[in-house]
């Protein structure tokens, strides 16, 4: 057994998971079935440029001072026969049971043809089937690929995965040589190299397969992968070619490459451009197979040019390719899907789809402009919201509220640590047992009991520098850290906890470089990219801040951290259009949802007074009134009209007939309504200086009268 057959993966992996079939929230668009006259060649050739001798592996029956290649003769360097001619014929019965239709495609093992079964057909209806031949019957390698595939195959039982019904022989109609044959099941659709290269767009330009749809086909296609790798089988020749779309079903076929994981000696196959590096070295794994379903996405998501020589092992840089800068997700997927060394690869076809499938929730909540929410199995929820409160409006007056043109936008990063989601205990950990008892109601307490542990297992080990890092002892939480990174190398959630050691500490900067080696790791995840998003707003990259909050709340609303984030940026920039639109979507079950209506009016309120309407502050004031508040609601009252009365000034007239929460918009209806809202303030206020300076806020607001 070779080192890359039994090559294991600590980043990822925590117990091993089954693999489930497809889900319905998977997309596929219909391809019609197509009759199976339709699809044989009239004249089935080898293209000269496919023709190979088998055993040395150089070219024959190539062009020569303008004379066709043959397609049968020998090897000009070895002397091995060749034949790239169809053994059967039309109408020629295989075994007195298929009847040839005729041959439909050369692959790397011989021809396929289409026959009906004539055991199986009737007056009413034909079963159609593909019988799978060899290049030479002399050769000995593919008479073992033959009874490999035999013994392997006939068990196999994938909804995804073309059956197979029978393995037969029959004479050469020539030599006489017994020829086997493998009887498939026959998938009557289009395989996704034709799809991608039939594909155009509305004005009839070829272009690339939708991002969403080839991730669809790639969380179809995983579960049969993962289904093999099950069964101690590998494919080892996956591409484009091989996969049928049929009517919303996709259909792996040509298993002539499929090898059992522990076999070291039997050929490999596989396919310039889309098998890994090491194979020469180290055979085929599982991280080789995931790699060649990486390789064929990427294939049919963009055009890419020169994917068998330039970059036959690798990918062209961002800037290059117009959909890994729109997709940035994507792009950190195919990366480590296709990472040079098997062992930074995912792990398994289930880890791989996780991932993949949060991509494609991503991109589909982009295109549809709607959320693709889902629970995650690798992070915890939000253990509580951040960076909720904007802050009162902006206004120089010194009667009203602090401020003049915006929000107090300042967040509180240190809240931040506490707020983020944390990586769900493995349940299989010894320690798991332990800490579901851990119920010490103070810090000090709980790193006493860990530290106390009978036993020292990673999830106790990762509790315990948690526990420091909330506790503020981040230098004991990195002391820590380095002796688990030393014993569990290559762990993701020691990066995790790294940048949740830097915000503690202060060190923004430090913790993006932490939590985006997290977002490399798990790019379909969205827990890292919002702690990018806070990380990235804490040190001063505000682009990249707003970037990460949006593609995070745009794809899950659960995260409402990420749109007040979100919506503090925009207002920021001036949009306030657009940070209200991102307020109004926090749902009305969430803990946060009568918050951000207050700050949707803060945002509202935030232009400078030349550029508001009577119609902004109206807007704002049916808001307040619609919004179930408690003392708060004297605050933003008075925010309100503080702003109604600031552009009352600027505009220097009133607004006859007008009213805002109930109090003409003049000068001394906003100065009465201003003394009120000051005075419910300053009943409710606990605090008797403040509730000195209330009353005397509202005396000075009060317009003069004879009472």
């Amino acid at each position: 057994m070779t080192a890359s057959q039994t090559m294991p993966s600590t980043r990822t992996t925590r117990g091993t998971r089954s693999m489930r079939a497809g889900t319905r929230e998977i997309d596929i668009p219909w391809v019609q079935p197509r009759n199976p006259s339709e699809v044989i060649p009239d004249n089935p050739v080898v293209p000269e440029g496919h023709r190979y001798c088998h055993k040395c592996d150089k070219p024959v029956g190539r062009t020569r001072d303008d004379r066709p290649g043959r397609t049968e003769g020998f090897c000009p360097h070895c002397r091995t026969p060749f034949s790239f001619v169809p053994s059967l014929r039309p109408g020629d019965v295989v075994n007195d049971r298929y009847e040839v239709l005729g041959a439909l495609a050369h692959g790397g093992l011989g021809w396929i043809y289409l026959a009906r079964d004539r055991h199986v057909s009737d007056d009413v209806s034909d079963r159609w089937v593909v019988l799978k031949g060899l290049i030479n019957t002399t050769d000995p390698e593919a008479m073992a690929v033959a009874i490999a595939e035999k013994r392997y195959l006939v068990g196999i039982d994938h909804a995804a995965i073309v059956e197979i019904f029978d393995f037969t022989r029959h004479a050469d109609p020539v030599t006489g040589d017994p020829l086997n044959y493998i009887v498939m099941e026959y998938a009557a659709g289009q395989s996704l190299r034709d799809l991608r290269r039939d594909h155009r767009d509305a004005a009839g330009k070829h272009v690339p397969l939708p991002l969403a749809q080839v991730l669809a086909y790639g969380a179809e296609i995983l579960p049969a992968m993962g289904y093999l790798h099950e069964q101690g089988l590998l494919y080892c020749d996956f591409k484009p070619d091989n996969v049928i779309h049929v009517g919303q079903q996709l259909k792996l076929i040509d298993l002539g490459a499929v090898r059992r994981i522990d076999d070291t000696v039997s050929p490999i196959y596989g396919t310039p451009g889309y098998h890994a590096p090491e194979i020469g070295e180290r055979g085929p794994s599982v991280a080789s197979d995931l790699y060649t379903v990486a390789r064929s996405l990427a294939v049919l998501s963009f055009d890419f040019h020169g994917f068998t020589k330039q970059f036959r092992h690798t990918l062209p840089a961002r800037s290059e390719v117009r959909l890994f800068a729109e997709h940035e997700s994507y792009h950190r997927l195919l990366l480590r899907a296709t990472h040079p060394d098997p062992y930074n690869r995912f792990a398994t076809a289930e880890d791989m789809r996780e991932q993949l499938m949060g991509v494609l929730r991503e991109t589909r909540a982009a295109e549809e402009g709607k959320p693709h929410p889902s629970l995650s199995t690798w992070f915890t929820p939000t253990r509580r919201s951040f960076g909720v409160e904007l802050g009162r409006v902006v206004n120089s007056d010194a009667s009203g509220p602090q401020g003049a043109s915006g929000v107090d936008a300042a967040v509180d990063f240190t809240q931040v640590v506490p707020a983020l989601p944390i990586p769900q205990v493995d349940s299989s950990d010894a320690g798991a047992g332990y800490l579901a008892t851990l119920t010490a109601p103070t810090p000090e307490g709980r790193i006493a009991a860990l530290r106390a542990a009978p036993v020292r297992s990673p999830e106790l080990r990762l509790r315990l520098i948690l526990e420091l890092i909330e506790d503020g002892r981040v230098a004991e939480a990195r002391l820590e850290l380095d002796a688990y990174a030393k014993d569990e190398q290559d762990d993701w959630r020691a990066d995790w906890y790294r940048g949740m050691a830097a915000m503690r500490a202060g060190e923004p900067t430090v913790a993006r470089t932490h939590f985006d080696r997290v977002y490399s790791e798990l790019p379909g995840e969205l827990s890292p990219k919002l702690a990018l998003a806070a990380a990235s707003e804490w040190a001063g990259d505000l682009a990249g801040a707003e970037r990460f909050y949006g593609l995070v709340w745009n794809t899950d609303h659960a995260f409402v951290s990420s749109a007040f984030g979100l919506a503090r940026l925009l207002a920021r920039r001036g949009e306030r259009d657009a940070a209200v639109a991102v307020l109004d979507k926090v749902p009305h079950s969430s803990a946060q949802h009568t918050t951000a209506q207050v700050a949707a009016i803060r945002v509202l309120l935030s232009a400078p007074v030349t550029q508001l309407t009577v119609e902004h502050l109206r807007t704002a004031a049916t808001r307040l009134e619609a919004v179930d508040l408690d003392e708060r609601r004297a605050v933003v009252a008075a925010e309100v009209l503080h702003t109604a009365l600031e552009w009352l000034r600027a505009a220097g007239r009133g607004e006859p007939g007008a009213r805002l929460l109930g109090w003409p918009v003049d000068e001394r209806g906003l100065r009465f309504g201003l003394e009120h809202s000051y005075r419910d303030q300053a009943r409710t206020c606990a605090d008797q200086t403040r509730r000195i300076a209330l009353v005397d806020r509202a005396n000075r607001i009060r317009p003069r009268t004879w009472t």
